[in-house]
């Protein structure tokens, strides 16, 4: 199997205008807005010309497919709100480059997924969740995003592509390349990392409700302030974690939301993002407990109304071993002495992948460990160095 890098590079490029944010290579396509639908009309056509049969679930994920048994490669290409151009989109274009290979060398069978909504605009890898039968469809139409729109008006936009269920039983597995999102490549120096396991995650919302109120005649000591509520919540939380946490693990408060959000106003109602991984289930349960006394002794400190929404998450999951010794032994071959088995402390659509197939990850690097910004980078030989990898353990299997 020969990788074609001109246009592998090519086509990783051109799926990068669409969206481009006008800043360095950055991308805005969030799920299913009108950039994210072009790319995905872009990438069908492009599967199409590599001989792939188009199909699209209902939640628009969308899939090339090889004709009978076939490994299934890719990844997603929407993006965060202010995203990277590699972040999910390297490992559909790779896919696609190899599965082009494959059918140019005679086999074995590829084909080649994007999968939807993998950064959480409505929840977490909303579209593999579902795809897995881990979520059901009717209940995912339920969720809303930041804005209050509902997964079921969102997808609308994709209903064009939608050709019906994709089954996953014409899958002997899935492997998916992926940016690092993390520093450790970058500063060993290694092209590559084969991932031996992918953390867990919890992810839910708090709510704080005061009591709002005039930010120049409420004296200080009566206020019900919802934002001094998650400041306390932040400040308490750092420290109640110490005993529980590694230095592995990690937990972000990512988004704020105040109401009525006015300089002149005391905030009476603050919902916020909390969200945790690591790679071990018991200690994800744990910090749940933590998280949710510090919170209740918070609001019923400072006087706060306090809610919970519903917990979103997935366990830790290992990639299987066959397929892991598969991509070992294709870095060894392609970057001798570069490359590392490594942990993904970063969510993937594996992890749901794998309750229905074995599956495995690749790592190319992350430029000063960059991800999840318009600075999100990776130098080209170490994406072609990616690329060739996961081309050599598809050939091998």
């Amino acid at each position: 199997m020969k990788i074609d890098a001109a246009r592998f590079l090519k086509d990783l490029h051109d799926l990068r205008a669409i969206g481009a944010a006008g800043v360095g290579k950055g991308v805005v396509r969030p799920a299913y807005s009108a950039a994210d639908v072009e790319a995905r009309e872009w990438l069908a056509t492009r599967m199409r010309e590599a001989g792939l049969k188009i199909e699209v679930d209902a939640m628009g994920n969308l899939f090339g497919l090889a004709e009978g048994t076939s490994i299934l490669l890719g990844s997603h290409s929407d993006s965060q709100p202010e995203g990277g151009w590699l972040d999910g989109a390297l490992g559909v274009i790779a896919a696609l480059e190899v599965a082009r290979a494959a059918q140019e060398a005679g086999g074995p069978a590829v084909s080649v997924v994007s999968f939807q909504d993998e950064e959480g605009r409505f929840g977490v890898t909303t579209g593999s969740t579902v795809w897995s039968g881990a979520l059901d469809q009717a209940e995912a139409d339920g969720f809303t995003d930041d804005a209050g729109i509902s997964l079921a008006e969102a997808r609308k936009a994709a209903a064009g592509m939608v050709t019906g269920p994709v089954d996953p039983a014409q899958f002997s597995g899935y492997i998916e390349l992926h940016i690092e999102q993390g520093p450790t490549l970058d500063d060993s120096g290694e092209q590559i990392g084969v991932v031996s396991d992918i953390v867990g995650i919890r992810d839910m919302k708090v709510t704080f409700e005061g009591q709002q109120n005039h930010a120049g005649t409420t004296p200080m000591q009566v206020r019900r302030d919802a934002f001094q509520a998650v400041s306390a919540f932040n400040t308490l939380l750092n420290d109640r974690l110490r005993n529980v946490v590694t230095p592995t693990t990690v937990w972000t408060i990512g988004h704020v939301s105040l109401h009525p959000n006015a300089s002149s106003i005391v905030p009476g109602k603050a919902v916020f993002s909390m969200q945790w991984r690591d790679g071990d289930s018991d200690r994800l349960a744990r910090m749940e407990a933590i998280i949710r006394e510090t919170a209740e002794e918070v609001a019923k400190t400072r006087g706060m109304d306090l809610s919970f929404g519903s917990m979103l998450g997935l366990e830790p999951v290992a990639m299987d071993a066959r397929l892991q010794d598969e991509l070992a032994q294709a870095a060894e071959a392609v970057a001798p002495g570069k490359w590392r088995k490594m942990p993904s402390g970063a969510l993937h659509d594996a992890t749901n992948v794998a309750r229905l197939m074995p599956v495995a990850m690749l790592f190319a690097p992350s430029i000063n460990g960059i991800s999840h910004a318009f600075e999100e980078d990776t130098a080209e030989e170490d994406l072609i160095a990616a690329v060739e990898v996961l081309g050599r353990a598809v050939a091998a299997l």
